[in-house]
């Protein structure tokens, strides 16, 4: 796990912050500080798989997710599982959407999959929905934060683009300095 003091870390939530206070207007710093904390959690394979089958398998794939996360007609032992599944599934869309959205193609070739990109933004969109509706006892309060998460999906998604645009900027400083010198 990345440390709180990380370079990393502080690099993602300047990103972050900064993106979305000034291209969508999301000031909000628990939501700020969550995706930021979510992007340094991702660096790791084992935190992006952490969901698993009841083989023990690692799920990559948002449709047996959702599978996984059904409390009634699915894999779910119980409702602390579907919410555990479901915000899963609302931080993998977001983070594939708004880093990797050409990658949620590649996805398609799975048998339980979404077919597109709407499908993946809705999985998220509604994902961060039922967590939102988890609002008793130790989960009261960080349920609104992920109604926000919900209703701002979208935002969210175009805020991580940018990022992702920007950091990609950072790995080819000649490129952004020839750029500066014609302009």
């Amino acid at each position: 796990m990345i440390s709180e003091s990380h370079p990393l870390r502080r690099l993602f939530e300047d990103l972050v912050g900064r993106h979305y206070a000034h291209e969508i207007g999301i000031r909000d710093p628990q939501i700020v500080a969550y995706v930021s904390h979510l992007l340094a959690e991702f660096c790791e394979a084992d935190q992006l798989y952490k969901i698993r089958n009841a083989s023990n398998r690692p799920l990559d794939d948002v449709g047996e997710m959702l599978l996984e996360s059904d409390p009634v007609y699915g894999a779910a032992p119980s409702f602390d599982r579907e919410r555990q599944v479901r915000k899963h599934i609302g931080d993998y869309a977001l983070f594939f959407a708004g880093m990797f959205p050409e990658s949620i193609n590649h996805f398609r070739l799975r048998r339980n999959r979404l077919e597109n990109f709407i499908a993946w933004i809705k999985a998220g969109k509604e994902s961060y929905y039922i967590v939102s509706k988890f609002e008793h006892f130790e989960y009261a309060k960080v349920a609104p934060m992920f109604a926000s998460l919900s209703r701002n999906f979208e935002e969210c998604v175009y805020g991580l683009n940018m990022v992702k645009n920007d950091l990609e900027e950072m790995q080819h400083p000649i490129a952004r300095r020839t750029d500066e010198l014609i302009m």
